[in-house]
């Protein structure tokens, strides 16, 4: 297994580079995607390149969005011969410090996907907290029961080749619908799936926190992508079926602590 650390980033300030340092001192192999950032904080990266030969950076012009910006990423990866890509954003949300634990489940289930599912703590909005049941519930619905701990976390561990497959199957889920379609289309594809509780911390404005998050237009996103995969899954249902008969995924009883 080859795995590198892929960050994408649009716009996240000093937070990116307090990410990407954080995150070399738990793996040296890391790539970061700049999504069109304006706010010149890839300058901070590519100074650190110097003394970290295994950082990589890509430079988009445009902003395109967090889906096409894992695609890019996920793409430049398969070239230089990674096997899997561990996903995580760069606005301090998700604990660098965990980036071990994923690797070391990645290490024991390669041919798994890994979803963190987040273990909120008392600054969290309730209005997240709480709305992301809906999107959990639906994607549920969309793969019978896969195993799909939360549909909207982002720091996750992909096979490369199987996030890659996933993609090819949508000319969708290249912006905030990235993390649930890519959820669900991985799981339609068959791939076992563990989840593993992670910690997660929501900044305040005042610790320089950020969002791309845009509540009705954001919304609007999912539904709109919710009824794509709704029509998806009645299409796959006598598979799902088959699938569910079997057995389902077959690491949905792993328990990690």
């Amino acid at each position: 297994m080859k795995l590198v650390v892929l960050i994408p980033s649009y716009n996240t300030g000093p937070l990116l580079t307090d990410t990407v340092k954080h995150a070399l001192e738990h793996w040296n192999e890391v790539l970061v995607v700049i999504d069109g950032s304006t706010d010149g904080s890839e300058k901070a990266v590519e100074v650190m390149q110097a003394a970290h030969p295994g950082l990589r950076l890509i430079k988009q012009p445009r902003n395109h969005g967090k889906g096409a910006a894992v695609l890019r990423g996920a793409e430049f990866a398969a070239g230089e011969g990674f096997t899997h890509i561990l996903t995580m954003d760069a606005d301090g949300q998700h604990p660098p410090d965990w980036i071990p634990k994923f690797i070391d489940l990645a290490q024991s289930h390669p041919e798994a996907v890994l979803f963190g599912t987040p273990v909120f703590g008392s600054e969290a909005p309730q209005l997240r907290v709480q709305g992301r049941r809906i999107s959990n519930a639906w994607s549920n619905l969309e793969t019978l029961g896969w195993g799909i701990g939360d549909s909207l976390f982002g720091m996750r561990v992909y096979p490369v080749a199987a996030l890659l497959r996933a993609f090819r199957g949508t000319f969708f889920a290249r912006r905030f619908d990235f993390d649930t379609e890519i959820a669900v289309r991985v799981c339609w594809l068959g791939v076992p799936v563990v989840n593993v509780p992670t910690p997660v911390r929501y900044l305040t404005a005042a610790e320089g926190g950020v969002s791309q998050f845009r509540y009705f237009r954001d919304n609007a996103l999912l539904t709109w992508m919710h009824t794509r995969l709704f029509f998806g899954f009645i299409f796959r249902l006598p598979l799902l079926l088959r699938r569910a008969l079997d057995g389902g995924n077959p690491l949905k009883k792993i328990v990690v602590k």
